[in-house]
């Protein structure tokens, strides 16, 4: 009985791919938002590629999770391949809520640090995209992944100063002039800082999954 329902079930579903496509989109909404970053006309034009993105990966991140419901023999721990992707989705979601939390707050103008935050942001998202391609070959590519992790490690590390000397800069010149200011800066600097940190989780499952399997 068990055979013939093994039988029925395809023997793996095409996760490699589904990983890869979705690693790609990922990276095209960090692109737009750091477009966003520069300011002027196309804030709002970035931010629905963004929202259109992000819908895409949804429907990627569904595909892989029916995969794992009718898949027999995957690749890896079917665990880590749900952990995976669902951490993959939760980092663009947070560029889905960063680029909504600048066109709630109407912010226009971006202080120097916020752009070098969102130059991490699809720094760490092109070498997820990097590490995403190794997969397949894991055993031999180990190495490389793990120093791809550590290499976002440290980007976060740099994000995290520039969160911090941005929240000064911002805290000073609003003592000046409207408060307002450092309540929607603080807003946009916190979900950049969110951002990097749900690519780093991505680089910390994919490295999970190098320490299971080799």
């Amino acid at each position: 009985m068990l055979q013939w329902f093994q039988r029925l079930m395809p023997r793996q579903a095409k996760f490699y791919p589904l990983f890869e496509r979705h690693a790609a989109v990922v990276v095209a909404a960090a692109r737009s938002l750091r477009a966003m970053l520069m300011g002027g006309e196309q804030i709002k034009l970035r931010c629905q590629d963004v929202i259109d993105l992000e819908h895409q990966a949804d429907g990627i991140a569904r595909e892989v999770l029916i995969g794992l419901r009718t898949t027999f023999i995957t690749p890896f721990d079917r665990a880590d391949i749900q952990s995976l992707i669902t951490a993959m989705d939760d980092s663009i979601d947070q560029m889905q809520q960063t680029a909504k939390a600048i066109m709630l707050f109407e912010v226009t103008t971006f202080d120097e640090e916020m752009r070098a935050m969102a130059d991490s942001i699809v720094e760490c998202a092109e070498l997820v995209q990097r590490a995403v391609s190794m997969l397949p070959e894991l055993a031999k590519n180990a190495a490389e992944i793990n120093e791809i992790g550590l290499h976002i490690n440290r980007i976060e590390g740099h994000a995290d100063d520039m969160h911090d000397r941005g929240l000064a800069h911002l805290y000073q010149k609003a003592k000046s002039c409207d408060p307002m200011e450092f309540i929607r800066g603080n807003e946009i600097y916190n979900h950049l800082e969110n951002t990097v940190d749900r690519l780093e989780d991505v680089a910390n499952e994919i490295q999970g999954i190098v320490i299971e399997q080799v």
